[in-house]
This record gives structure tokens, C-alpha cells and sequence, in this order.
């Protein structure tokens, strides 16, 4: 049986790349929600059906574990998910905690980037509010980001002005560490780089959650008996096509090179 990773667009593919890392002999089924993406923009019942819709397919093609490789997507509907369904089903949240824990002592601030949606959550605000006791956390929602990487642009010349546009009212120079708080997000890591000071960290949730799924699955005696093959959804159709493939891979060579530059994505 296969491992489901689901995201409204492509960005969960940063997830399922960490996955291949710690889980390379495991068969893989990735499925994006690309007639409704972005989420981050649209109603919090509306998300909810497309996730529903979404994990009712996965389920049905057999899978022994799934991600909600979407940090929108697992703030929304995750615990409900995990009502209905028989298998383990992990989310992905911001990794504020160690972000927290990296500035403590050093007078930085934390900056969490991600979509709006996942930033008027309940689920986000009560996880800021249990780890932030010196009110050091501070968000942005950047929902260009998620438009610009479903339509492979990744130029400097294009995302970088808008992420000035954005960030002109902050002072960059008092992070310590920026949270990708949205799988789009790692594949601009580079970009984002260059707006803060050298020492800056910036880290996201996706390798915390690659462990979580090994572990589990270690513990269910349920890991090694695929090859790493991965079958691509696009809303309920699989993906065939040989061009789409190709870009799909071409995000995961991406990636491989974002992780030598920053191990901690």
C-alpha cells in the first residue's frame, strides 16, 4: 500500500520530497487539489468539502498512511479526518516552537510567513499563544508566494519585488528566525534569504513531519516495501502526461538543491 500526501497545489511536494529522504523504499501517491488552489484565500466550509472530497478519493485508491501536506489544510480539517478515517493521517503546522526556542536569549523576533486563512485559525493562534510568553512572534501572509510557484515562476526579478512590496513596513534586521508557515513557501527559500541578514535561520515544518510519518509507520511494521515510485493526482485524475511529470520532477531537483543550501527546510 501506498503513502498518500495531499496538498492543494504543488507545494505539498516539499513535504513528500522530505519523505523520500527518510522513507525512500515506501510507493507514494501525491494528490493536488489544483482546480481549487489557493485556499489560503477562500472560505474556511469551502476548504473544508475540497479536503473532504479530496481524502475520500486517496482513501479510496488504498493508502496505509496520509500527510495533509498543507499547513491550511491540516489547521481546517485534520482532527475531524481523523475521525473518519482508519489510518494514520499527520498535518503539517508552522514550526513556531523551535523558531521560539532558537531566538530565546539572542533579542531576536520570529517572523511566520503563510497563507491568511492559516493565520486567523484558531489552531495557529493557540499554538503562538503556548509557546510565545515574550511576545516575540510576529506573521505575514504572502499569498502571492502560492500563485507564483503553482505557475513555476520562481525568478528572482518577478518574486522578489513582491516580497519588498510586502515586508516594506517591517524592520528585517530584528528576526531571527523566518517560519514557512505554508508548503508553497520552502521552494523560495533562496528569495527570502536575500531580503534578511546573513545570520538569519529559516526553517519549516516538513522534515518534523517526514520523522513523524517514519516513526509511526516503524511502529506499525508497516515501512520498506515499495521502491519509491509516486503516482501524481491532479483532482481526482491522475496525471499522465509526460510534460506535467517532467515539471513535477524538476521541483523535486529543485528541492534537492534548496536542501544542500538549507538543511533545515
Amino acid at each position: 500500500m501506498r503513502i498518500g500526501f495531499f496538498d492543494s497545489g504543488i507545494g505539498g511536494i516539499t513535504v513528500l520530497h522530505q519523505a523520500l529522504k527518510y522513507l525512500p523504499n515506501e510507493d507514494y501517491i501525491f494528490y493536488a487539489d489544483t482546480l481549487h488552489v489557493p485556499y489560503g484565500e477562500k472560505s474556511k466550509d469551502e476548504v473544508r468539502e475540497y479536503i473532504f472530497n479530496a481524502v475520500d478519493f486517496i482513501a479510496k485508491q488504498g493508502v496505509k498512511a496520509l500527510v495533509i501536506a498543507c499547513n491550511t489544510a491540516t489547521s481546517i480539517a485534520v482532527e475531524d479526518l481523523r475521525k473518519k478515517y482508519d489510518f494514520p493521517i499527520l498535518g503539517i503546522e508552522p514550526a513556531v516552537k523551535p523558531a521560539v526556542q532558537g531566538c530565546e536569549g539572542k533579542q531576536k523576533k520570529v517572523l511566520v510567513l503563510a497563507t491568511n486563512l492559516t493565520l486567523k485559525e484558531e489552531k495557529f493562534r493557540n499554538l503562538v499563544k503556548s509557546i510565545d510568553h515574550h511576545d516575540i512572534v510576529e506573521s505575514l501572509p504572502l499569498p502571492g508566494l502560492v500563485e507564483f510557484a503553482e505557475n513555476f515562476e520562481f525568478r528572482d526579478e518577478i518574486v522578489i519585488p513582491y516580497l519588498r512590496k510586502e515586508m516594506g513596513s517591517l524592520d528585517l534586521k530584528q528576526y531571527g528566525t523566518i517560519v514557512l508557515g505554508c508548503t508553497h513557501f520552502p521552494y523560495f527559500e533562496r528569495s527570502i534569504k536575500k531580503l534578511f541578514p546573513e545570520e538569519v535561520d529559516i526553517i519549516s515544518g516538513s522534515i518534523g513531519t517526514a520523522k513523524n510519518l517514519s516513526r509511526i509507520l516503524k511502529a506499525r511494521n508497516e515501512i520498506d516495501d515499495g521502491t519509491g515510485d509516486i503516482k501524481y493526482f491532479k483532482s481526482g485524475y491522475q496525471v499522465e502526461d509526460q510534460f506535467t511529470l517532467s515539471h513535477y520532477q524538476e521541483l523535486l531537483i529543485m528541492l534537492d538543491e534548496l536542501q544542500l543550501l538549507s538543511p533545515k527546510l
